[in-house]
């Protein structure tokens, strides 16, 4: 760890972080401190039982558990969930998710193993049929201007306090057509952080509706996928969408841009919905 970030050291530390010490050369035998991201399971339970088990930091866990819920659709409203709990299991945390009783129903009715998609979105799905879930078409009614995307970009990392100490959270941002950032999430794992945000959009006013999601990393079919289910019309990604991302985004009118850098973008899809100064 640098001098600089041992000045800066906050105190407390946020959640989802640890100071541990390290070895760096060349003087590999002395120990210093470092701050690490924490990575723990989390199992989502549904009405008693156990549907998930995602590796995530362990903070906004109850926005992630609505996230999920509504990019998964197994729910289509934040009030069919009654009520949640967050508590310490033997081997990580559970989310204790208490579901209206057709929503677990229709979710008994086609229940999949899913395991730990931190890194793939695959893993876990049963048949390749569960991959792409039919999303219906979404409504062009947002429009983003190109020049505002820069604002948003500079100001990306402040929705990452741990990021910032470890280097090792992906982020979710929402941002309003005028490019300001007004809320975003981190976690080590980039779907995760994403249903944090799309968690928090659903519970958020009606300013939350407008704009676009900005992401940390790379656009996979998955992350794609889960902002359409939850009526995101534009998703801006630092790093490069996937050939199945841009055929997801095609089919339900999402209007995808990759390789967002000041003064750059990468428009796979729809462009329609982007204003760009001439």
């Amino acid at each position: 760890m640098s001098k600089q970030n041992r000045v800066n050291r906050p105190s407390p530390l946020p959640a989802g972080i640890v100071e541990l010490p390290v070895h760096r050369p060349p003087r590999v035998s002395d120990a210093i401190p470092d701050f690490l991201a924490q990575e723990v399971p989390v199992a989502l339970v549904y009405n008693g039982i156990s549907h998930v088990v995602m590796m995530a930091s362990p903070k906004d866990l109850e926005l992630f558990a609505v996230g999920f819920s509504l990019s998964e659709g197994i729910i289509e409203h934040p009030k069919e969930i009654y009520g949640m709990e967050v508590v310490q299991a033997c081997n990580g945390l559970e989310v204790q998710i208490e579901l209206s009783s057709r929503r677990f129903m229709g979710l008994k009715e086609r229940r999949r193993a899913l395991a730990g998609r931190t890194g793939c979105g695959v893993c876990g799905v049963e048949q390749l049929n569960d991959i792409g879930k039919p999303v219906s078409p979404l409504p062009f009614t947002q429009t983003f201007n190109l020049a505002n995307l820069d604002r948003a970009l500079e100001h990306l990392n402040d929705v990452q306090p741990i990021g910032q100490l470890s280097g090792c959270t992906h982020a979710a941002a929402w941002v309003l057509p005028s490019g300001e950032i007004i809320g975003g999430h981190e976690d080590v794992g980039r779907h995760v952080a994403l249903d944090k945000l799309l968690g928090r959009r659903a519970r958020e006013s009606e300013v939350w509706q407008q704009g676009a999601a900005l992401v940390s990393s790379r656009a996979s079919y998955e992350m794609v996928q889960k902002a359409a289910m939850c009526g995101v019309e534009i998703l801006f990604a630092v790093s490069a969408a996937t050939t199945l991302a841009v055929e997801v985004a095609e089919r339900c009118n999402l209007t995808l841009v990759g390789f967002c850098k000041p003064g750059r973008a990468t428009v796979y899809t729809h462009p329609q919905r982007l204003i760009v100064d001439q």
